[in-house]
C-alpha cells in the first residue's frame, strides 16, 4: 500500500490543476453532499446532480438537473450511490458517461460489491475512459471535515490523477492495489468494526450489570489489550464518548441499514469463496432486528438496546 502524497504534484500546481479540474459529481447524500462541497471549497469546478430534489436543494454546490448535464465536458466523473446497481445504471444507462470529457476519469467512491465494481470498470473502458474505485472510511463527521481515508482501486497513473481530488476531501489515501481493491479492503475494513462494536455493546451491557463506571472501563481499556477505535470513538453508552453516536440518541452515524448492506457485500463474498464467517453473520442478524424494529436509520452502535439489559450511565465526574 501506498499513502499521502500520491498526486505527485508540487502544491502550486496542485492549485493550477484544481483551478481548471471540472468535476461532475452524482450522489449527494449523507456523504457525497459534504465531500463535494469540499471539493467545491477547494477551487474545483463541481456541479452535482442527485435524484432527489431535496438533496440538490441542500448540496451547497452547483447543481444541474440531469445527470448528463452535470457530468457534461466532465474531466472527472465522481459517483456516491448507494449500491451497485444505481453506480452501472448511471454509467451505462443515463448517458453521463458519454457526456463526460473523452479519455475523463471515472472515480467510484460508493460502497458496492467488488463484483459490481468490476463490471463498472468495464462499462468506463469500453467507453474510452479510466476507472478507480475509492471507497471511504470516516464516516457522515469526515466528509463534513475532510478527514475520511479514501482505499483506492486501480492503475498507478489513474490513481495519481485523482490524487488531488482525495486530498481536499480526505486526511489519508491508500492505493491499495487494482480495480477492486479498494471496494475489498473497504467491506473488510467494515466487517472488523461491525464485529468489533458487538463485543463492545455486549462488554458495555456487562459492566453496568458488574456496576462498572463506563467512562472508567473506556480509560482503562484504552491502555490495555481490549483498546481499539470503537472503544475511543463510538462507545454506545451515552454522556461517555461526547463525540459519539450514542451521546446524540444514536443518529447522525452510520445508519444500521447501511453497515446491514455492507456486512452482506462480504457476506457474498465469503459465500462464493465458500467461507463461513459466523460472527459476520450473528451482527448482520442483530442488524436484521433492528431494521425490522423500524430502527434502519439509527446509527448502528444501537444494536446495545437488544442486549436485554440497559448499559450503565457514566457517573459525575468520571473522565
Amino acid at each position: 500500500m501506498h499513502s499521502g502524497g500520491i498526486a505527485g504534484t508540487g502544491h502550486a500546481g496542485r492549485r493550477r490543476r484544481r483551478r481548471a479540474m471540472r468535476i461532475g459529481w452524482i450522489g449527494l447524500g449523507h456523504m457525497g453532499a459534504p465531500m463535494a462541497r469540499n471539493l467545491h471549497a477547494a477551487g474545483f469546478d463541481v456541479i452535482g446532480f442527485d435524484l432527489s430534489e431535496s438533496a440538490r436543494d441542500d448540496a451547497g454546490i452547483p447543481v444541474a438537473a440531469s445527470a448528463v448535464d452535470a457530468a457534461r465536458d466532465a474531466d472527472v466523473l465522481v459517483t456516491m450511490l448507494p449500491a451497485g446497481a444505481h453506480v452501472r445504471a448511471v454509467l451505462a444507462e443515463s448517458g453521463a458517461l458519454e457526456a463526460s470529457r473523452p479519455g475523463s476519469l471515472v472515480v467510484d467512491s460508493s460502497t458496492i460489491a467488488v463484483a459490481d465494481t468490476r463490471a463498472a470498470s468495464d462499462i468506463v473502458a469500453a467507453a474510452g475512459r479510466t476507472f478507480v474505485d475509492a471507497p471511504v472510511s470516516g464516516g457522515t463527521a469526515g466528509a463534513r471535515n475532510a478527514t475520511l481515508t479514501f482505499m483506492v482501486g486501480g492503475a498507478d497513473d489513474a490513481v495519481a490523477a485523482a490524487g488531488p481530488l482525495f486530498g481536499a476531501m480526505g486526511a489519508r489515501t491508500f492505493h491499495a492495489g487494482p480495480v477492486g481493491a479498494g471496494q475489498s479492503v473497504k467491506l473488510l475494513n467494515n466487517l472488523m468494526l461491525a464485529v468489533n462494536m458487538q463485543s463492545t455493546c455486549e462488554a458495555a451491557v456487562l459492566a453496568g450489570t458488574l456496576g462498572v463506571d463506563p467512562a472508567a472501563l473506556v480509560e482503562i481499556a484504552a491502555t490495555c489489550t481490549g483498546d481499539s477505535w470503537v472503544l475511543r470513538n463510538y462507545y454506545p453508552v451515552d454522556g461517555v464518548v461526547e463525540s459519539a453516536p450514542s451521546s446524540r440518541g444514536f443518529r447522525d452515524g452510520f445508519a444500521a441499514q447501511l453497515m446491514h448492506k455492507d456486512l452482506g457485500l462480504a457476506l457474498d463474498a465469503a459465500d462464493e469463496a465458500g467461507l463461513e464467517l459466523p460472527a459476520v453473520r450473528l451482527v448482520r442478524s442483530r442488524l436484521d432486528e433492528l431494521m425490522a424494529g423500524g430502527d434502519g436509520g439509527l446509527d448502528f452502535s444501537a444494536v446495545v438496546g437488544l442486549l436485554g439489559a440497559r448499559p450503565a450511565m457514566a457517573t459525575a465526574g468520571a473522565l
